[in-house]
């Protein structure tokens, strides 16, 4: 028997976007880590660090599980943006991603009963057209961008804001699909 898959995330998106392709967790439980980057980290780095950091501390007190983790980073260049909790850090990351490309390094882990790891990372490139002073205001009236990656949800308004997308949109969302159903099938689960 397959033991019971927790996701360890606190985002609705993650657990809409594994429904999407069948997947549908036992439990799913809030890790508590400090999500801040750390001095000098790269963007890919800090996604798979966080993802596993996640995983591993949901796993520590559910042993017999699969527990999955995810993180999603969105940098400019090696600047990491934050994930916008106030509206002048949304403000800020849509004036900076105006015109520009941008990468979104998704980290997915998957820790097995007994406490092996398994990581995959996606990159997608992103790139915003030029926003108006208007465009940016009434996105930040919509609150969308709260708790967002990078101040900004690509399922929603700032749909009309990409011009091109390389990669895995569902990683923009949250969670790389093709990775995550992967390394879950590397660990027996979903088959």
């Amino acid at each position: 028997m397959t033991a019971p898959l927790i996701l360890a995330s606190a985002s609705p998106r993650r657990l809409d976007l594994l429904a999407q392709i069948g997947i549908a967790p036992a439990r799913v439980v809030a890790p508590r880590i400090d999500e801040a980057p750390l001095p000098g980290e790269l963007p890919a780095h800090c996604a798979g660090r966080l993802a596993e950091a996640k995983a591993r501390a949901v796993a520590e007190t559910n042993p017999g599980a699969i527990v999955l983790g995810a993180d999603t980073v969105v940098a400019c260049g090696r600047r990491i943006l934050p994930k916008a909790e106030t509206e002048a850090q949304a403000r800020a990351c849509l004036t900076l991603l105006s015109g520009r490309r941008h990468r979104v390094h998704g980290g997915v882990c998957a820790i097995a009963p007994g406490g092996r790891a398994m990581r995959r990372a996606a990159i997608s490139i992103v790139a915003f057209k030029r926003l108006t002073s208007d465009e940016i205001a009434a996105y930040l009236a919509s609150d969308e961008w709260r708790g967002k990656a990078g101040g900004y949800a690509i399922q929603g308004r700032a749909a009309a804001f990409v011009r091109f997308l390389s990669g895995s949109y569902s990683n923009v969302v949250g969670l790389p699909l093709f990775e995550t159903a992967a390394l879950l099938r590397g660990l027996g689960h979903g088959d």
